[in-house]
């Protein structure tokens, strides 16, 4: 089977065209930049066509031998979403008619109750569903609720507004009944509607295990996530607007997408049927609580390295993408210093895996020392454990109060803190030739907060870094440099 995927640079699209990938059927992309999926690691594994849903003379060779095309685009964020959005409805149903598709698939918003004044978010994604459902090809509109999954909008507003608030004050549909499904389970429904009998052609709701109110999805967020219980007070005076402008004053999610989206959670969003799932018999949908250990597995759980990548065996259609929006994927603080070194990597890796212990952290050995003593007083390892051997190292072991977590001999050292603080840390090392004798050193330092305290403590902690991580790579530099000039016989110069 052949299916067109439109918004493959998008949140639900880049994961969707692996996945048909995998489900047998051959992929085209439409894109209206094809060097977006250039990284995209399945990128050579789709064909991929420019074109742009608002100029319909570049649709018919997207549309060309397609058996079911995927409507996933739209222009939130845009103060003209509405009318950009009509067009290109317009524009895919008249060429997916046109090149005779068997199928069009479209992923919508859940449809508000009778008498209910939809809000513009709503009101779209109902009119395109209108559009697509009158356009003579045979389509399923799947109506979505909040979708739990990092990059999701919905789900990375409901994130930094739990992680960063201890005690909220919130506007009166945070009590307004909500019925998040996984994007586990809307990939799934998306993959299976392609092969609906010919005759169906409606729209279906789509929910997960649990129908929870907005305030009872943050408490539980919070209890899955290891934070303090959350303390909110709903009050009248917050109207959807002022609502909007709160959550962008206090995520990253931009106020062009929050407004239009928490206007839209003034109203209810519960499955009124389940016929979707009859026709397309499968595992149960998750429960909430199991979607957010999903979507926080990787952010959790996984080395810096590979957070793009499912290396901790879990749904990696849960946890972020390269190419989701900056503002997704939960906070992530980052100290980066590199600096040309006139010395060869392996002098360089000598003194990066000699480092600590008795050779010191060589910067400002006075913070490394009370900061030791007061991750002692909060009951942590301070400094006390120093190191196995003086100058190799093994992954797994301790060094002082990080563990050696992965090690690349001659080029990579990434240790893991075991110091008390507020969220998890890495610092980590890298030696790398530069071509012509010499080496660049690399070093950076990665902090993932945990609620309120952790972003507290990186702001306390910030102006000290210019000190600490600029003399560290100084430092270090100077010692391989030094090292080099001696001929490399003596032992590494102790920083403490």
């Amino acid at each position: 089977m052949r299916s067109l995927v439109t918004g493959a640079t998008g949140y639900i699209g880049g994961r969707l065209a692996p996945r048909l990938l995998d489900a047998g059927h051959s992929v085209r992309c439409l894109a209206r930049d094809a060097r977006r999926l250039r990284d995209a690691p399945w990128a050579d594994r789709v064909e991929i066509v420019q074109g742009d849903l608002t100029a319909p003379e570049t649709l018919p060779a997207a549309m060309e031998g397609v058996d079911v095309a995927y409507f996933l685009v739209h222009s939130l964020g845009r103060s003209d979403f509405e009318e950009v959005d009509r067009v290109a409805a317009a524009n895919f149903a008249a060429a997916a008619r046109a090149a005779g598709v068997r199928r069009i698939v479209y992923l919508g918003g859940p449809e508000p109750a009778p008498g209910d004044r939809p809000s513009p978010h709503l009101r779209s994604r109902a009119e395109v569903a209108r559009i697509l459902l009158e356009s003579g090809v045979p389509t399923a509109v799947l109506r979505a609720p909040v979708i739990i999954g990092s990059g999701s909008a919905s789900f990375e507003m409901l994130r930094h507004l739990t992680e960063r608030l201890p005690v909220m004050v919130t506007p009166r549909w945070v009590h307004n009944r909500i019925q998040p499904i996984a994007v586990r389970d809307v990939l799934r429904y998306l993959i299976g509607a392609a092969d609906l009998p010919a005759e169906v052609n409606r729209g279906f709701d789509i929910g997960g295990a649990d129908v929870l109110t907005f305030l009872e999805m943050m408490r539980r967020y919070a209890r899955v996530a290891g934070l303090p219980r959350r303390f909110i007070l709903p009050v009248r005076v917050l109207s959807p607007w002022l609502s909007a402008h709160w959550v962008g004053l206090v995520t990253p999610v931009p106020n062009a997408i929050a407004r239009p989206l928490v206007a839209s959670l003034v109203h209810e969003a519960v499955a009124h049927e389940n016929d979707l799932a009859q026709l397309l018999p499968g595992p149960e949908p998750l429960g909430f609580d199991e979607s957010v250990r999903l979507a926080l597995g990787k952010i959790r759980d996984a080395d810096v390295e590979t957070r793009w990548t499912s290396a901790s065996g879990r749904d990696a259609a849960a946890e972020p993408l390269p190419s989701d929006p900056d503002w997704s994927g939960g906070s992530v603080y980052v100290d980066e210093r590199f600096r040309p070194v006139a010395a060869p990597a392996d002098r360089l890796w000598r003194v990066i895996e000699g480092i600590g212990g008795e050779n010191g952290w060589y910067s400002f050995p006075l913070a490394w020392s009370v900061r030791g003593w007061l991750d002692r007083l909060a009951g942590g390892v301070g400094l006390r454990r120093g190191r196995r051997d003086r100058h190799h190292l093994r992954v797994g072991e301790a060094l002082d109060w990080w563990r050696v977590e992965e090690m690349v001999p001659g080029s990579l050292l990434r240790l893991r803190a075991e110091m008390r603080v507020p969220g998890r840390a890495w610092l980590e090392m890298r030696a790398e030739p530069d071509g012509s004798g010499g080496s660049v050193y690399r070093q950076r330092a990665v902090f993932l907060p945990r609620g309120l305290g952790g972003h507290l403590y990186w702001a306390s902690v910030l102006p000290f870094h210019g000190i600490v991580f600029n003399g560290m790579a100084r430092n270090i530099t100077r010692t391989a440099e030094t090292e080099s000039l001696r001929g490399g016989a003596g032992e590494a110069v102790t920083h403490r």
